[in-house]
């Protein structure tokens, strides 16, 4: 009879069992970081997004008037919104979206003394700075 080894096979099992389970653990919770790290640069990219559009949108008004100075506050674009500020010749924009993410663009530019439209040339863009 062997009575004295059954109770070990048992305790070999269960620690099998619980090997695995940490293991299949350990997975899932780097496949949720990598799910959420990509949502994140999902949000990131959208938020660019609405700022390359505001960006375009002072730039056309730009264009129309040589003298525009206004900017725009918190103008909606695909359920975010953006700001842009002209201050001489940078406009600044930035762009938010629904989530709360944010991005910011800077472009020098030049403006033509012939127009309308005018043309506007970006000297130099910074992104996120």
């Amino acid at each position: 009879m062997r009575r004295g080894r059954t109770g070990s096979v048992m305790i070999v099992v269960v620690f099998i069992v619980a090997l695995m389970s940490a293991l299949v653990m350990g997975i899932l919770e780097i496949n949720t970081e990598e799910i959420q790290l990509m949502q994140n640069h999902v949000a990131a990219a959208r938020a660019q997004a609405v700022a390359e559009a505001g960006l375009n949108d002072a730039l056309a008004e730009l264009r129309a008037d040589a003298a525009w100075d206004t900017g725009f506050s918190g103008k909606p674009f695909d359920g975010g919104a953006y700001t842009a500020v002209l201050e001489g010749s940078t406009i600044t924009v930035t762009g938010t979206t629904a989530e709360g993410f944010s991005a910011r663009l800077e472009a020098d530019v030049t403006v033509s003394a012939d127009g309308p439209p005018h043309v506007v040339t970006i000297d130099e863009i910074r992104i996120n700075e």
